[in-house]
């Protein structure tokens, strides 16, 4: 088991690798000179080569990328002089030093993913920081809507195979997966925060922390996150529900279903014990796979929405062409995706003790 897990972190870590080297190369051969980025319409010369020597923009591409790999390493080299990209800066890297070798100190540091190019220097790990909790808030609101209704409704549906409620029900989910996230924002917001709002209260915009009216204290409005918690689950709730119904469908013709039923088990009780835990496994994946996509940013319902997270940040930056909180937000993403891959394979084990780790 243990060599199993081992061998999931090193191939983990060399996806991450490659996901490194993929965001680099895409973003130095973008055409456009970063340090003209960001120094806007104000740059002469003399600003120019500053810029370029403090972020290394002055070197050759290959060495750059070795910047870079160092920058995200949390063990990495530092040389001792002031001048040099990769002085140990306390206030730049996270970190403390180890030991030194001649003009080199090893140091043990949090990944740096850089600095804004359009928030006046501020990291990128302090932007991500600040929008990633929302957008973890709404897709996990999202995903607990999707999962706990979807699966109540594909049993249900399972249950009434082939009658006027299954086929309504699988209607309605066929349409919610076909309808695009964006209009179903648009729709929602429009019709419960605009039409309706004197029934609902509810906001056509709004994030999870708002500022009050003398701008004294930052309040949370959950009644924020209904809304583009609701248009989020609506596709995964769609899937969830076909994925339930055909796994049930499929365990309830098992010969151990059938043993159970001889035993005198009622039909609430064999699924409950039985058939419900066998029939979750496409439900996992499913639910991982929209979680780590919620997770890696919701753009289009965080920007109708005006929520304030990952991917109306990472949509913000494309607008203002902000690299370092793309690439950092595109790393993160990245980081997640094989994180809950790996978390999901040993939920599948939990699951199925029939799956035999090799």
């Amino acid at each position: 088991m243990l060599s199993y897990y081992l061998n999931k972190i090193f191939y983990a870590i060399l996806t991450l690798f490659g996901v490194v080297t993929v965001i680099f190369v895409l973003f130095t051969i973008l055409p456009g000179d970063p340090a003209r980025m960001m120094l806007d319409q104000n740059e002469d010369s003399e600003q120019l080569a500053i810029i370029k020597k403090k972020y290394g923009f002055d070197q050759p591409v290959s060495k750059q990328y070795l910047y870079y790999l160092n920058d995200l390493s949390p063990i990495s080299f530092h040389a001792k002089d002031k001048e040099a990209y990769t002085f140990f800066d306390t206030k730049k890297y996270s970190g403390r030093s180890l030991f030194s070798i001649g003009n080199v100190e090893l140091v043990i540091k949090f990944p740096y993913l850089r600095e804004s190019f359009q928030k006046n220097g501020k990291k990128v790990t302090e932007v991500i920081a600040e929008t990633l909790p929302n957008t973890f808030v709404l897709a996990v609101s999202a995903i607990t809507i999707a999962m706990i209704l979807g699966v109540i409704l594909g049993i249900v549906t399972a249950l009434f195979k082939d009658t006027w409620l299954d086929k309504s029900i699988q209607i309605i989910s066929t349409l919610g997966m076909s309808i695009p996230s964006f209009f179903s924002a648009i729709l929602f917001a429009w019709f419960f925060g605009f039409v309706l709002h004197k029934y609902t209260n509810l906001n056509m915009t709004g994030s999870l922390y708002e500022v009050d009216d003398f701008g004294e204290f930052v309040k949370i409005q959950w009644k924020n996150l209904i809304l583009p918690a609701i248009v989020l689950g609506i596709r995964p709730l769609a899937v969830v529900i076909q994925l339930m119904r055909n796994s049930l469908l499929e365990v309830l013709n098992q010969d151990y279903i059938r043993t159970a039923r001889a035993k005198g088990l009622s039909t609430f009780a064999v699924i409950r014990k039985h058939a419900v835990k066998n029939a979750l496994n496409p439900v996992v994946t499913a639910v991982s796979g929209w979680f780590a996509s919620m997770l890696a940013g919701a753009v289009f319902v965080e920007y109708i929405f005006g929520w304030n997270g990952l991917g109306k940040e990472i949509v913000d930056a494309l607008n203002t062409l902000d690299l370092p909180i793309i690439m950092g937000a595109v790393l993160i993403i990245a980081t997640m995706f094989i994180v809950i891959n790996i978390f999901v394979d040993i939920i599948y084990r939990w699951l199925d003790p029939k799956i035999r780790i090799k």
